[in-house]
């Protein structure tokens, strides 16, 4: 009734917290949205919420409901019935200007975007990694491991490059390939959102059939894949004008940002690039995202992570050292809030010369915090189909071939990532990485493979020169 989203903390069955600890923990969430992630992507697109207090019966019946709908792979934490307490957001499957009695046909895109640039940190041991982004090379590891059936086309960096072309790649080798990274909402119902063992041709298929009265209203085109094709360009160019417009302000925009120049715009493992190369083209344009846009945003709060992993351990390890003689430490060092002012304040200081000190290295651990939480955010783009004497000027509105949009852009999953995953990142990075070499370089570059080959007979043939 109140199109609002109820929000409960979840965590392992008997690791039941008090009701003060999860008042705690969600405040500790509110309060980093509103004071440090609102700084970063603006006014307009973070959206906090605020915490409720809700009468345990209900909470209770909402459980039982909610159970059967929650996939398997999440039923391992149980949700928190006996502290009452919860976050109440908006609903942003709708756009955000909308008011609470209107009932129109809503679309909604939820995309990761995942990290968008190349490590550029001199700490970076491998020199693939200057190379290859690490969502091209975890896709690897990812297969091996059976948690997807196929790697993904989907490169961040052709998403984040500003060119349209590289963009409509990017969201083209989504949709084909979603595995966790896009799902699209009707009126606030999952229609799709790619399985693994699912045939793309008759998803898209299913995808345009509920896609074709917000695209050709008038129902003038035919059916059949070139209907199917159409439809799902013009979803692509409605996402990436989307993706590409400038609805706020914040004073991320005025901080001092870290030059994208600094790293490689382009992936050598992109498939994009690939066909590039392929075609004897070796000039990859990058036409750089508006600076006001929500992409642009997300991009400079990852690139606080300057350092790398690599780089980033060992100051990790000189906070714990510290840790360990003094304990006592830990609330004034901030590692586990309060999130104000103050801690924000702290992360505008983007200097790499390490001086040895403890204040050092705890700025590079707390900026790195910051630029996980980015590269693992989603963005949400709202849409509703809207006449052209109905577009008033209080509204974004974006326009496609038969029909105009209104519109809005958020992004959520900006809970801080913990200090504690610092030495569970280091470790996958080296895995990503080794697996890469070993396993997929090692087989386009066949010195590298031979030097792979342990235990095959090999004959030397010596032919007279």
């Amino acid at each position: 009734q109140r199109c609002v989203v109820l929000r409960f903390l979840k965590s392992p069955p008997n690791q039941n917290k008090t009701s003060e600890e999860i008042l705690h923990h969600l405040q500790n969430i509110v309060d980093f949205g509103k004071h440090v992630m609102k700084q970063f992507f603006g006014e307009n697109y973070v959206h906090h919420g605020e915490i409720i207090q809700l009468p345990l019966d209900f909470v209770r019946q909402l459980c039982l409901k909610v159970q059967p709908e929650r996939p398997e792979c999440r039923c391992d934490k149980d949700m928190d019935t006996l502290s009452g307490f919860a976050m109440c957001l908006p609903n942003l499957t709708r756009p955000q200007s909308f008011r609470l009695a209107e009932h129109r046909p809503l679309l909604c895109i939820e995309i990761k975007p995942k990290c968008g640039f190349i490590p550029f940190s001199s700490h970076v041991s491998q020199e693939i990694k200057h190379k290859v982004c690490r969502y091209c090379m975890h896709q690897h590891l990812k297969v091996a491991n059976g948690k997807w059936k196929r790697p993904s086309k989907y490169c961040p960096l052709d998403l984040f490059s500003g060119n349209k072309q590289r963009m409509h790649f990017a969201l083209k080798s989504l949709l084909q390939e979603a595995q966790n990274n896009l799902k699209i909402f009707k009126n606030g119902e999952l229609i799709y959102g790619c399985k693994d063992d699912q045939d793309c041709v008759s998803d898209w298929n299913e995808l345009a059939r509920h896609l074709k009265p917000f695209f050709f209203p008038s129902n003038g085109l035919v059916s059949g894949p070139h209907c199917t094709r159409t439809i799902v360009k013009e979803l692509i160019q409605v996402i990436t004008m989307t993706l590409l417009s400038s609805t706020d302000t914040c004073r991320a925009g005025d901080m001092k940002t870290v030059p994208v120049s600094q790293g490689r715009s382009y992936c050598e493992a992109s498939a994009f690039n690939k066909e590039l190369v392929r075609n004897g083209k070796h000039k990859l344009e990058s036409s750089g995202l508006p600076r006001g846009c929500l992409l642009y945003k997300t991009l400079q709060a990852q690139m606080l992570d300057m350092l790398d992993i690599e780089g980033l351990y060992p100051l990790y390890s000189r906070v714990e050292q510290y840790l360990e003689e003094f304990p006592e430490e830990r609330s004034t060092l901030q590692i586990d809030g309060p999130y104000n002012e103050a801690f924000y304040e702290k992360l505008l200081d983007l200097s790499t010369e390490d001086d040895g000190t403890v204040a050092f290295a705890l700025t590079k651990v707390q900026q790195y915090r910051i630029a996980m939480t980015a590269k693992d955010c989603s963005i949400m783009i709202a849409l509703s189909p809207c006449l052209q004497d109905e577009c008033s000027e209080q509204r974004s509105v974006v326009l496609a071939s038969k029909s105009r949009f209104t519109f809005s852009v958020s992004v959520l999953d900006l809970d801080l990532k913990p200090y504690e995953s610092i030495p569970h990142q280091y470790k996958l990075d080296g895995e990503i990485v080794n697996y890469y070499l070993k396993n997929v370089q090692a087989k386009d570059d066949p010195v590298m493979s031979n030097l792979f080959k342990e235990n095959e007979d090999c004959t030397l043939v010596l032919h007279k020169v």
